[in-house]
């Protein structure tokens, strides 16, 4: 068994995770009428910033 075949069991639940953020910090963002910044920004920071983005969404970019 090669080094990759190993990891991969091991880095499934971080793909899960991070699918799971993205989902429901897109899905939060398309319901809110106002955000901290432009939303187009926001989508932006959620798609291309892994595990990060969609955090830094939920923690700094909903208005409350």
């Amino acid at each position: 068994m090669d080094v990759s075949s190993k990891l991969i069991p091991l880095l499934i639940p971080v793909f899960v995770i991070q699918a799971g953020l993205v989902i429901f910090a897109l899905v939060d963002l398309i319901k809110r009428e106002k955000t901290h910044g432009p939303k187009w920004a926001w989508v932006l920071v959620i798609l291309f910033i892994n595990i990060i983005g969609p955090i830094a969404y939920l923690l700094f970019g909903r208005e409350d």
